[in-house]
């Protein structure tokens, strides 16, 4: 069985982090899309609220999982057999600081990494560019799933347009 985990903080997930699940669920068996559980960092929504939102994301993905994890990735790796890690690419700048993880990934566990290019059309989008355009009153339906675009308007952020 093919196995893959595609990690991040998705706080929250975008349409980008969907794009890059929906092609990489199609590379393989299984999908584990992983939450980083980062202590020192008080995210916009918590680790179980990510989840919730990923999980509702990916509903019609049945080959997908949401799990989280702490600590070093490629110990989350071994733990649970997954030889291949799946990162989206969005531009050079993500690129050279994607590789040297990949690479200290490979020296430290044998773990392999994917680079997924990004869509064009959601290639512009991060976490924190959504969270500040919502966090202004932006209207931020377009770039995110609609679990997380209702969740935003529930918190009073975002807009309703």
């Amino acid at each position: 069985m093919r196995r893959a985990v595609c990690p991040g903080s998705f706080d929250p997930v975008t349409n980008g982090h969907v794009d890059v699940i929906i092609r990489a669920a199609a590379l393989y068996d299984e999908l584990v899309v992983a939450v980083l559980v980062n202590p020192g960092k008080a995210g916009l929504f918590g680790v179980q609220e990510r989840m919730t939102l990923l999980r509702e994301a990916v509903v019609e993905l049945p080959n997908v999982s949401v799990d989280s994890f702490e600590g070093l990735l490629v110990d989350y790796c071994r733990a649970n057999d997954v030889p291949v890690i799946v990162k989206g690419l969005r531009a050079v700048g993500d690129f050279e600081y994607e590789l040297q993880m990949a690479q200290m990934n490979r020296e430290l566990a044998g773990v392999e990494t994917l680079f997924v290019p990004t869509a064009p059309q959601v290639g512009h989008l991060s976490s924190s560019l959504v969270k500040q355009i919502a966090t202004f009153g932006g209207d931020v339906s377009r770039l995110v799933p609609k679990g997380v675009n209702d969740r935003l308007l529930a918190m009073g952020m975002g807009s309703a347009t």
